[in-house]
């Protein structure tokens, strides 16, 4: 059960936000103190199952030979077969297309070095380097608990923000996510909360409501 504080500035952020033509997201933006994320090892990469789900499509891609793209007809949104590598590696626009079309990528493992070597440069950066996936493995439970995730990227900046769901949510659930994702980075940072500035929940387009 989310906690309440966090309800009301969901709640809060909802109501003040104008309503739009299209479906907003709703985000959690974190500040950070008295870290260094110059240094590789301080930094958050953190994937965070929500509670609550996305509450919008998450779209998930396969690279995967014939008995797993059998496995995954029904949950992958995309499958790409290591005859297909070709027509969307050796392409920098395709692959970057394909980058931005798609929230996440998994791959049998044996084929995560070829993925490594030619489109490493476009997905690396993007933080959307493949999950690996044993051979013979069913794709459909690691799949189906991506379209349930968010994930927490600082790089080197101290304010980074993440999906929590979108308007057509109700608050209470909303606010499960939003509590889900501060407290695993919370955990994250060496002096805990001591080291969060402050926190706000805000809709797309929308003013942003403090939490901490």
């Amino acid at each position: 059960m989310a906690n309440q504080e966090t309800i009301e500035a969901v709640r809060k952020a909802l109501s003040l936000a104008p309503e739009r033509k299209f479906e907003e997201s709703v985000e959690v933006a974190i500040n950070l103190k008295d870290v260094d994320l110059t240094v590789p090892k301080n930094r958050i990469q953190e994937d965070i199952i929500l509670p609550s789900g996305r509450g919008k499509p998450v779209r998930v891609c396969l690279f995967g030979g014939a008995e797993m793209a059998l496995k995954a007809k029904n949950v992958a949104d995309l499958i790409i077969s290591p005859e297909d590598f070709g027509k969307y590696m050796d392409d920098k626009k395709v692959a970057k297309k394909l980058a931005r079309e798609y929230d996440y990528f998994v791959a049998e493992a044996p084929l995560m070095a070829t993925i490594g070597k030619r489109m490493g440069v476009v997905l690396g950066p993007r933080g959307k380097i493949p999950k690996p996936l044993q051979p013979g493995s069913d794709p459909g439970p690691v799949i189906n608990t991506l379209k349930r995730t968010a994930t927490v990227r600082s790089r080197e900046k101290r304010t980074f923000q993440t999906p929590v769901g979108t308007r057509k949510m109700k608050p209470e659930e909303i606010a499960e996510n939003v509590d889900a994702v501060l407290n695993r980075v919370i955990g994250k940072l060496e002096k805990g909360r001591l080291n969060v500035d402050s926190a706000y929940v805000k809709t797309t387009m929308g003013p942003a409501v403090r939490i901490i």
